[in-house]
């Protein structure tokens, strides 16, 4: 297990460097507008369209996931550390697009290699490693702003001259997670491969289908405001030591949460950890689009943690207990294209239009109010799978 925990250790501390202050970077440094900023961050998931389930079908047709995780890794490496160089709208535009040929297909792949391998380790086995990324993330987007002051300190404004660096320390910690190729697990279920066309079997599967528009209802609802949320931070008068310490905050609660995954499975099975996630995201950002007070935002994004273990896991762990061992890298892909990938296109253009149009607060209660009508609903919208007891 452990090659599987530091390969998300690694690469989600990079994630904790760049997701947070990509979108602040775009609007302060790269000087574009609310609607330029959800078209660029729109980029990964519609590139994502096409590369996720590409690399899947790559995956299992070959049997070779681990090789596959590795190779999108490296991808990333390379295509982060070159995307600094990137100049105005369409620049970052094009370069966010060239990063989604790799970086988007890096978690659905890597989803599908360590359920495989730690198929028969136990309940909690799965929750344990993908801790790690977690705790990785914490550690990203905790140290970053105090090495970059220490670097370069920002203006009296709030300004961050020296933001730019977050493109090689993401490119960096790809490239070490990438590294771990050789101790990663390449035999046994890892190496299962699919026969052609058998991808079809996934289009004409009902939990398969219900739960890829569960899926994109959720995000559409929830990922524009995630991703500017940086934004929202700072129309409040935030800088980016505020950015920091709110991330840090979310992700106090989600690492036992993560960790505690297994049991959570187990209690309330892969339908009811997706409703109380989806609720507790719309709670979150309702609540937050409405108050001014800090203290309150603080509090707030502790349910962020809940949202992860729920949502972002829950949806995977579904999948996992209704497809074929064969398809996993496909499905999980394909869950990612379908559901992630265009309800979040969607939700960071919307977002991006709605913040020009009519305020920063207007996407987080929109998207608020549209997520907690969806949790309400789960029970009508997905049926219920057997919980799996060995993951």
């Amino acid at each position: 297990m452990f090659p599987l925990a530091a390969f998300w250790f690694l690469y989600f501390g990079g994630l904790g460097v760049f997701f947070p202050y990509y979108t602040l970077f775009l609007r302060e440094n790269a000087g574009l507008s609310g609607t330029q900023v959800g078209v660029v961050l729109a980029m990964l998931p519609l590139v994502g369209l096409v590369a996720q389930p590409f690399w899947g079908q790559v995956a299992d047709r070959t049997g070779r996931r681990g090789t596959v995780l590795t190779i999108v890794t490296l991808g990333t490496a390379v295509t982060a550390a070159t995307l600094g160089a990137a100049h105005g709208f369409a620049g970052f535009a094009a370069g966010t697009a060239v990063l989604a040929l790799c970086a988007t297909a890096i978690v659905p792949i890597a989803l599908s290699v360590s359920f495989a391998a730690l198929r028969g380790k136990g309940p909690h086995a799965f929750g344990f490693v993908r801790m790690w990324g977690t705790v990785g993330y914490l550690i990203g987007v905790a140290i970053y702003p105090w090495a970059l002051h220490q670097l370069a300190p920002a203006a009296p404004d709030g300004f961050e001259p020296g933001l730019a660096s977050l493109f090689p320390v993401m490119a960096a910690c790809s490239l070490a997670a990438a590294c771990l190729w050789p101790w990663l697990q390449h035999g046994g279920a890892t190496a299962v491969r699919a026969q052609r066309g058998e991808w079809r079997v996934l289009l004409r599967s009902r939990p398969v289908v219900r739960l890829t528009l569960f899926t994109f209802a959720g995000y559409l609802c929830l990922q524009g405001p995630t991703a500017m949320f940086p934004l929202f931070i700072r129309a409040r008068g935030g800088n980016l030591g505020t950015v920091g310490r709110m991330w840090i905050v979310m992700l106090l609660l989600e690492i036992p949460l993560v960790a505690l995954s297994g049991a959570g499975l187990r209690r309330f099975g892969a339908r009811g950890l997706l409703g109380v996630g989806v609720l507790a995201g719309g709670v979150r950002w309702l609540a937050s689009g409405l108050t001014n007070d800090f203290a309150t935002l603080y509090v707030l994004q502790l349910l962020h943690g809940v949202v992860v273990a729920g949502l972002l896991l829950g949806g995977p762990l579904y999948l996992e207990q209704v497809v074929p061992e064969s398809l996993r890298s496909t499905g999980q892909s394909l869950l990612s294209m379908l559901g992630v990938g265009i309800g979040g296109i969607l939700s960071n253009t919307i977002g991006g239009w709605l913040i020009d149009a009519y305020g920063i607060n207007v996407p987080f209660i929109v998207g608020g109010i549209g997520a907690i009508a969806l949790g309400c609903a789960v029970p009508w919208i997905l049926p219920a799978v057997e919980r799996a007891q060995q993951h």
